[in-house]
């Protein structure tokens, strides 16, 4: 049997009560599947800078260096700070966002099934500003040729993988941003080649966020660059019943780090009313990378026990306040956690 060690960042506001459920189902899962999850709780976020002085504390990168993989809960405004400045140490360049729907989950599209894998590097989230005078200042878009190849290669493996349209969408502006998106277009167009029996649609940003509402179905795999990927995920997720459903990845070559990709919601913190399932669905995430990454089989079919009994509990409409429902946060998992055991 394997051993991983995963970094644990609960966060802040409804961060502790999203890893608390998490948790239960992760438990679960473990006497089940006989996997074995070292989780080793890390600091970040508003309260560790409070408490502490620093966001993201160099002892949390050393913990997250020396482990498996990182499953973090929302932070509050340090976000940047925290997640953005992990990005970057750990090089986690691909950031992944399935947009699913799932039984008895409020959705705008029945049985949507598409991916968005977002650059997660570049872009103006590298966050090169200043001011050129007291009224005007000037933020630098950063677009490499490596940084577009290898989220396009990621891109294209992940369509392959899946077997379904077998399509890749770039999204783009190369209309405009000539350089920039002229250059992620390209880079897109040349790693097209390497996958003949892929098809490589193009659309401009603009047009894009309109079909994820008119014709959300016509796409299997979207590209596209760090903030049009982070605004049109934000949008994509509206389609399946909300932020509170949707997890994401932060994958590089050697690291990675899962986490429901809202925020921290601080008013909602202690009341045990916030949706667990983004986080819960990120561990299920994690379990399957490390499966692909140790060749694991039992992490595998442990993220797929994680599934199943997640199905069959909304199926069971245990449902949280934002879905309709009244269960509470730790109820849900809970009740996920019993139907892994059963």
């Amino acid at each position: 049997m394997k051993s991983y060690k995963i970094a644990l960042m609960p966060g802040d506001g409804i961060g502790p009560e999203l890893t608390e459920a998490t948790l239960k189902v992760l438990e679960a899962v473990q006497h089940k599947s006989g996997i074995d999850l070292e989780m080793v709780k890390v600091e970040g976020g508003d309260a560790c800078l409070k408490k502490r002085g620093a966001a993201l504390p160099q002892d949390t990168i050393d913990a997250i260096k020396a482990s498996n993989a990182c499953l973090k809960g929302p932070v509050g405004d340090t976000a940047a700070d925290v997640i953005v400045r992990l990005r970057m140490i750990f090089d986690l360049y691909a950031n992944i966002r399935p947009i699913k729907t799932y039984p008895n989950v409020p959705s705008m599209v029945p049985e949507l099934d598409f991916i968005i894998v977002r650059e997660n590097t570049e872009d103006l989230y590298k966050g090169i500003e200043y001011e050129m005078d007291k009224d005007t200042v000037v933020a630098l878009r950063v677009i490499t040729r490596k940084g577009s190849e290898r989220i396009a290669r990621y891109a294209f493996e992940t369509a392959q993988n899946r077997k379904k349209m077998l399509k890749v969408t770039a999204i783009h502006k190369a209309n405009v941003l000539k350089k920039t998106c002229g250059l992620f277009l390209q880079s897109c167009r040349d790693i097209a080649k390497l996958y003949p029996k892929i098809t490589l649609d193009e659309m401009i940003v603009d047009n894009a966020a309109m079909q994820l509402i008119k014709r959300p179905t016509g796409f299997d795999v979207i590209v596209t660059t760090n903030m049009f990927g982070d605004i049109l995920s934000d949008e994509a997720s509206i389609l399946v019943g909300g932020l509170g459903m949707a997890p994401g990845a932060n994958i590089g070559e050697n690291s990675a780090l899962f986490e429901p990709v809202h925020g921290s919601a601080p008013k909602y913190a202690g009341k045990q009313v916030a949706n667990p399932s983004s986080m819960i669905l990120a561990s299920k995430m994690m379990l399957e990378w490390l499966g692909q990454k140790h060749s694991d089989p039992q992490c595998t079919k442990a993220a797929g026990d994680i599934e199943a009994a997640f199905i069959k509990t909304l199926k069971a409409n245990v449902l949280t306040q934002d879905l309709g429902g009244k269960t509470k946060t730790s109820e849900f998992g809970e009740a996920i956690a019993k139907r892994i055991s059963d």
